[in-house]
């Protein structure tokens, strides 16, 4: 007995003379070559050949589209010629009408129709329809083979002159593709944004004089020009004729109506000293910092503090540090006229408060490393209930002691100590904490320095409480040591004048 896959890989049976063919091809080139190796040199036996099709199934259009195939292979290796090679390519129609042939047949059936037939029955059905199958490709000739295809020439929905195509359309429907549906991105934190943003209603706007320069909140012109600016604007809305429309979903709107309309009809025009002062003014603001310097300058501020012009001066591209210095006296003295000030401010301080909070701890390491003459051998950390079982207390001290030398303030600090690690002949076969990432390492780091900080501040307030102990009884001593020296001298003086006397 063969099998596809063992005549496939060119398996050899010595006394196959059976081939049963239970999953049909698509390529019937797959299926000969299980039959050729049956078909071997030196057979003596007679070979047959079993194909098993599930009546009413895909797998009899996958048989008659194989046959189809090796007949035209035939036809076109007989005369010699050559053939349109998209006959033989498998569109979406024709998959479709395949993958629906006989589902029509299933989804009718009420019952099963499995039934134990005789195998010589069975054997004879399946020699008919494939004598069938042979009568109709015969057929097929130099005539046809222009015209070649490769489905079928009766639609399997006509049955004695009747289409039971619309009949059977619900039934069928099941089997279309299913069709791509883009899936709506439901961020909980974005729709409740949205919902809970309470706005003022916003009223159409105004026209504007078409030549007006373009000025920014954060380039600090003086504030007499926006007063000639909208001077300007009112007498134009007042030339053009426009009347200020009412928003009735703002309180008192038409009392606000009222008065910027009254405020458009007494307009006037800039006379020629205004006109001149408005051109002086427009000169006196920072006029080169564009949107892209004062990001620079805010994301500067919230990195190294407002007090660190050097290091701003440094991150703000195209600008001396001069230029700096100026800009950012004049931004803190008017940084309230900015329209998102508190977001700014708010930005800056939490830089601000990161920069502290690496103040305080460096502070608490240097402290921490200062009362130990070899710290890599003598520091010893006050776990209290937070050691952990995963990492030993040589590791941590090598861990607070490295990060003191490579400096806690540095941007890829974690990164060094890691490597560190990894090169220290200490750890040659820690594989846990040469296996730790520099997140890990940070946040062993992290724990450890609130310890520390946590035992500065008990010996701190142990040291106050000692001290507040022993003033009284200092005092006192150090009164004595002080009396001491005038009562010798007192002596001393006496006893040189009764010298003198004498």
């Amino acid at each position: 007995m063969c099998f596809t896959r063992a005549g496939g890989l060119g398996i050899n049976l010595a006394t196959a003379d059976v081939v049963i063919i239970y999953d049909s091809d698509w390529n019937p080139q797959v299926d000969l070559q299980a039959m050729d190796r049956a078909h071997r040199i030196g057979q003596k036996k007679q070979v047959r050949v079993f194909r098993f099709i599930t009546e009413n199934t895909v797998e009899e259009r996958i048989v008659e589209r194989a046959e189809m195939k090796l007949r035209l292979d035939s036809i076109v290796i007989q005369q010699g010629r050559l053939v349109d090679p998209n006959t033989s390519k498998l569109g979406k129609d024709e998959m479709l009408s395949i993958i629906r042939h006989g589902a029509t047949h299933v989804f009718a059936s009420k019952e099963s129709e499995i039934t134990d037939e005789d195998i010589d029955a069975i054997l004879e059905r399946g020699k008919k329809k494939t004598m069938e199958m042979k009568e109709k490709l015969a057929n097929l000739g130099e005539s046809s083979l222009r015209n070649f295809t490769m489905d079928t020439e009766n639609s399997v929905y006509n049955f004695e002159g009747e289409d039971y195509r619309e009949k059977k359309k619900v039934i069928t429907n099941w089997i279309e593709p299913p069709k791509r549906e883009r899936k709506a991105n439901y961020a909980v934190d974005a729709y409740f944004r949205e919902a809970l943003r309470v706005s003022e209603p916003k009223a159409p706007k105004a026209p504007r004089p078409p030549k007006q320069p373009n000025v920014q909140d954060f380039q600090f012109f003086p504030p007499r020009l926006f007063e000639l600016l909208e001077k300007e604007i009112l007498y134009y809305r007042k030339t053009i004729g426009y009347k200020v429309p009412r928003n009735p979903d703002l309180p008192n709107s038409a009392q606000m109506q009222k008065e910027e309309q009254a405020k458009i009809d007494e307009a006037e025009p800039l006379n020629e000293e205004e006109l001149e002062e408005k051109e002086n003014l427009l000169s006196q603001g920072f006029t080169i910092w564009t949107k892209r310097d004062f990001n620079q300058f805010i994301k500067a501020n919230e990195k190294w503090g407002r007090d660190d012009i050097e290091n701003i001066a440094r991150e703000v591209e195209g600008k001396t540090p001069e230029e700096v210095m100026e800009y950012s006296a004049v931004f803190w003295e008017r940084c309230n006229e900015l329209q998102d000030i508190e977001k700014i401010m708010a930005q800056i301080e939490r830089g601000e408060a990161r920069i502290q909070r690496r103040i305080s701890i460096k502070k608490a390491l240097d402290s921490k490393i200062g009362r130990y003459k070899a710290p890599f051998h003598q520091l010893r950390i006050s776990y209290g209930t937070n050691k952990g079982k995963n990492y030993t207390e040589e590791e941590d001290r090598f861990l607070i002691c490295m990060l003191h030398k490579l400096g806690f303030d540095k941007e890829s600090v974690y990164d060094e100590l890691r490597q560190c690690i990894r090169n220290s002949p200490q750890f040659r076969f820690d594989w846990f904490l040469k296996s730790r990432t520099a997140m890990e390492l940070q946040r062993r780091c992290n724990t450890l320095i609130t310890l520390i900080e946590r035992e500065n501040m008990e010996l701190e307030e142990r040291e106050k409480a000692e001290k507040k102990k022993r003033g009284p009884r200092t005092s006192s001593v150090s009164l004595c040591h002080s009396q001491q020296p005038l009562a010798k001298l007192k002596i001393e003086l006496v006893s040189w004048r009764g010298i003198f006397n004498d």
